[in-house]
């Protein structure tokens, strides 16, 4: 199961900025497209703001 990215999001971009293979988009709330997330948790790892879970 790929990891999501919730509401708690505030858009700081610092996911997108770790994430492996680019599976996370900008927007007001980020997203990860779970067609390429390899569910490796750097983006979880990373996020300031807890606000990335699987």
């Amino acid at each position: 199961m790929a990891y999501v990215i919730g509401e708690d999001c505030v858009a700081c971009g610092t996911c997108a900025g770790e994430c492996p293979v680019g599976a996370i988009s900008e927007g007001d709330i980020y997203k990860i497209d779970p067609n390429a997330c390899t569910e490796c948790g750097t983006c979880a790892d990373a996020c300031p703001a807890g606000a990335i879970s699987k």
